[in-house]
């Protein structure tokens, strides 16, 4: 397919692609096609975090004066298939769309409406479902393969190196780990027991205690310290003709000021 290269939109659409290509982001990457093709990575701490999702950016012949269209390609839980979305800066709202602004604005921008809920979340496009059918539905994005770019999710946005993905990890077999946590709580509590057992037999003996001589050393010496505590703070109390000086300095202070506001 030949393009113009002198057209004003064809040279925008040049240049981001070149940015995306030497600035590229471990959440996200995009590239143009005979559209643009990008995989976005879920936000984290959201029940998006750990997939992969693929969608469609649509630009205008106008470009970057109108805004583009976003259509989402990976099965979500949060928007539709194959539908153009109502988010801020897409084609439903062109009114607040800014020349400016670029594909990779439109990539974060759709990452941050991901995990909005309630009724801003309402819009052309948008679903509902609950929390445990989007986790659901992340893990499967991961290996999801788009029909044009012929490539899975995770091919095209690899983890971070050094970054240990939780959804890329096998999972265990349910019922292995319920055996496994059973047989653990058997062991602590068993232990427990023996621990138990053995200090209460220590103490009806006797031992492990400190002598009885070494115990009322003990007790004298922390009655005596209380005294002395009790005596030192008896001392150095301020006098009672003090305090009801200060009373009558700060019931004069309030006079005087409530005469000076009058």
């Amino acid at each position: 397919m030949s393009l113009n290269k002198n057209n004003s939109a064809v040279k925008r659409i040049m240049h981001e692609a070149r940015e995306l290509a030497n600035d590229p982001c471990t959440d996200y990457t995009a590239a143009p096609l005979e559209e643009w093709h990008c995989t976005m990575r879920g936000p984290p701490g959201t029940e998006f975090e750990g997939g992969l999702y693929h969608f469609r950016v649509l630009l205008p012949a106008e470009y970057p004066f109108r805004p583009p269209s976003i259509m989402m390609l990976t099965p979500n839980g949060r928007f539709e298939l194959n539908t153009k979305i109502c988010i801020s800066f897409t084609n439903y709202h062109e009114e607040l769309w800014q020349p400016a602004w670029g594909v990779r604005t439109a990539i974060i921008g759709l990452q941050g409406f991901f995990p909005i809920k309630g009724q801003a979340a309402v819009g052309v496009g948008s679903i509902e479902c609950p929390t445990s059918e989007r986790k659901r539905l992340a893990t499967q994005s991961r290996n999801w393969t788009c029909p044009h770019c012929q490539k899975s999710n995770v091919s095209i946005l690899p983890d971070p190196a050094g970054v240990l993905e939780v959804f890329a990890q096998p999972q265990p077999n349910p019922g292995q780990a319920i055996s496994h946590a059973e047989r653990t709580a058997t062991t602590s509590l068993d232990d427990n027991s023996s621990v138990v057992t053995e200090s209460s037999s220590s103490s009806l003996r006797g031992e492990g205690l400190p002598p009885k001589s070494t115990v009322q050393v003990g007790l004298t010496e922390t009655v005596q310290s209380r005294d002395e505590q009790r005596n030192t703070w008896r001392t150095n109390r301020p006098p009672a003709s003090l305090d009801a000086a200060i009373s009558i300095l700060l019931v004069l202070l309030f006079v005087i000021i409530c005469r000076r506001m009058v």
